[in-house]
Formats: structure tokens, C-alpha cells, sequence
């Protein structure tokens, strides 16, 4: 596949308990460390494509490390966590804002903006409430959550 970038590798590992991934991607160049968000199996792929959440994009790569599609996902900005949620959405915890996109195809399915910019953590989803947390320096912070709606949106 044919992707208009230069193209670098990038080994990621996500220990699970009885299996160990090695996923090498060729991407984006990167200086510096990089920061991986997650690795998610897509459901329903039977485990054979997954999404690779770094830096501020998410690819989507088979299990020999092959690119599967052309679509790479892009934040609006980098997210301090990043989540699969039941629905089949992946939301992503930026700095400004919340993104909540389609984790088949990464398209954009809703905007949260935040009122004053503050780093978020996902903690959990419960049925139709997803969790997360501010991390502030001192020690101190606070939980907040999101109820998923019929289509997916969400209230907070």
C-alpha cells in the first residue's frame, strides 16, 4: 500500500497474558521517543487487524505487521490516553478536547471541547458510562464521566 510519507519502522509491544505481540510498523518519521496509546484488536477481524494508537495517528495493521488500509487516523491533537469502547469507537483524551471516532474506519464521529486545557486518563466503561480522570500536579484530582447516547454521542 502507498502512503504518502516517508516511511520508518516502529516496534511496539503489548505483553497479554498467554500471547506476546511484536508489531513493527512502517510509518511516519518520529524524532524523539515515541509515545504508544494503545494496541486494539478489532473485534470483529477475528483478531487478525489491529489498530495501532501513537503519537498523535492510529494505524491499522495486520498480525504479521502488514498495513491493511490506507486510512491512518488522525487526532486533532495528542491524546494523553486513548481507549477502546464496546460501541466500536475509540476515544481519545487530548489536552483541549475529547475525540470519539469509528474504530473500523477512524472517522470522526464527535468533539467534546474541554473549558480550560487539562491532561485526562481513561479509567474505565461501564454499560453506557465511560470514566476518566484529571491528572493534575500535587497529587490532586477528580473523576468525571460521559454517558454514551443511542447514536453514540455523549452528554457530560
Amino acid at each position: 500500500m502507498l502512503i504518502p510519507r516517508q516511511r520508518i519502522k516502529i516496534a511496539l509491544r503489548l505483553w497479554m497474558p498467554v500471547l506476546m505481540l511484536r508489531i513493527v510498523v512502517a510509518h511516519t518519521p518520529i524524532l524523539g521517543p515515541i509515545h504508544p496509546h494503545a494496541i486494539i484488536i478489532l473485534p470483529n477481524k477475528a483478531g487478525t487487524e489491529v489498530l495501532v494508537c501513537y503519537e498523535d495517528e492510529g494505524v491499522y495493521i495486520d498480525t504479521y505487521g502488514r498495513i491493511t488500509k490506507d486510512t491512518v487516523l488522525q487526532w486533532g491533537e495528542m491524546p494523553t490516553s486513548v481507549a477502546y469502547l464496546q460501541s466500536n469507537q475509540v476515544m481519545g483524551w487530548g489536552e483541549k478536547a475529547i475525540e470519539l471516532r469509528s474504530a473500523n474506519t477512524g472517522n470522526l464521529e464527535g468533539v467534546f471541547m474541554h473549558k480550560k486545557a487539562q491532561k485526562l486518563k481513561f479509567l474505565c466503561e461501564r454499560n453506557d458510562k465511560v470514566f476518566f480522570a484529571s491528572v493534575q500536579s500535587g497529587g490532586s484530582s477528580q473523576i468525571y464521566f460521559m454517558t454514551l447516547g443511542q447514536n453514540s454521542l455523549f452528554s457530560w
